[in-house]
């Protein structure tokens, strides 16, 4: 979970992308080393969470490695903003949308592939603002065929059903995304959908920022042949939540070997993740903030000494 990733284009090995609560740590000024780590690993608990109630951009890159005859390797870069709407009092809207940027490797040659847009894959969840000890979510899971070449899509409209649901017990964050889709329209020279997602994540949430995490996603293709039906990883990694600047941020890398995987696609793969997250901040933090901000400014604006 961002951990929590999704399915990419036909073929494709996207990643699916928790707060103590769904919503991000908005904390006021306190003691400083407990409370530094305490906001950190809510913010961790916000980052891993796919409901939480807090702005967020991954950037996610999924290789998949030895496809086809020819060992190719296939990369999808998954742009992953999800934005939470407060619809009223007691629920939020999230809305995560996936924007696949392929490479696809044309498996029957040593060379050559396509390379472009892979189909949208937006996702609405209704989930409660105070949601307790679990975490859930429902929503409608959608495939758009945007696709710049047959190759990266399925040329389909595609919806069915999604459903998140998490705890976050002590360091801990474990939970579950799933949904499956069928197709409903689209181009009649392609193949229906009928395809499911599992994506279970365990994290655990460590001292100055880093977790280890585990969050590989199964797949099903329910109109697959025998045998190439399901692709089942295991495999985990590492991240840690942290500032590039003033920007906070959660960078992670995973590896998956496939323990199931349809003839001729990839035995394992690496997920690699920059998160940019944007949290809600109390009146003291923004205050504290901005002055760390003019700080630094002054002093990179003071001239050096003169050296002798």
């Amino acid at each position: 979970m961002s951990a929590f990733a999704q399915q990419g284009p036909a073929g494709a090995t996207d990643k699916p992308d928790p707060a103590a609560d769904t919503n991000p740590p908005s904390t006021e000024q306190a003691t400083p080393a407990a409370t530094s780590e305490a906001q950190t690993e809510a913010l961790a608990k916000a980052a891993q969470n796919p409901v939480a109630d807090m702005i967020s951009f991954p950037l996610q890159n999924n290789t998949s490695f030895g496809v086809g005859p020819y060992g190719r390797d296939q990369d999808v870069l998954n742009l992953e903003p999800v934005i939470p709407l407060h619809i009223s009092k007691n629920w939020n809207l999230i809305t995560r949308t996936i924007l696949p940027i392929v490479w696809q490797p044309d498996a029957s040659r040593s060379s050559q592939g396509e390379y472009g847009l892979g189909d949208l894959n937006p996702s609405l969840f209704l989930s409660p603002r105070n949601p307790g000890k679990s975490i859930w979510a429902v929503g409608p899971a959608i495939v758009l065929p945007t696709a710049t070449a047959p190759e990266l899509g399925q040329g389909k409209v595609s919806v069915g059903p999604s459903v998140v649901v998490l705890t976050t017990p002590g360091h801990w964050v474990i939970g579950a995304l799933a949904n499956n889709v069928w197709s409903v329209a689209g181009s009649g020279s392609r193949p229906p959908v009928n395809q499911f997602l599992l994506q279970y994540a365990v994290n655990y949430n460590m001292k100055h920022g880093w977790y280890v995490t585990s969050s590989p996603i199964l797949t099903a293709n329910w109109r697959a042949s025998s045998g190439n039906i399901w692709t089942v990883p295991f495999g985990g990694g590492v991240g840690r939540i942290m500032q590039l600047g003033f920007q906070p941020v959660n960078i992670s890398a995973q590896f998956f070997g496939n323990a199931a995987y349809p003839k001729g696609s990839s035995p394992w793969g690496m997920r690699v993740q920059l998160a940019l997250l944007y949290p809600k901040f109390s009146k003291a933090q923004e205050k504290k903030m901005l002055e760390e901000k003019l700080k630094q400014i002054d002093q990179e604006q003071q001239p050096a000494a003169p050296q002798h």
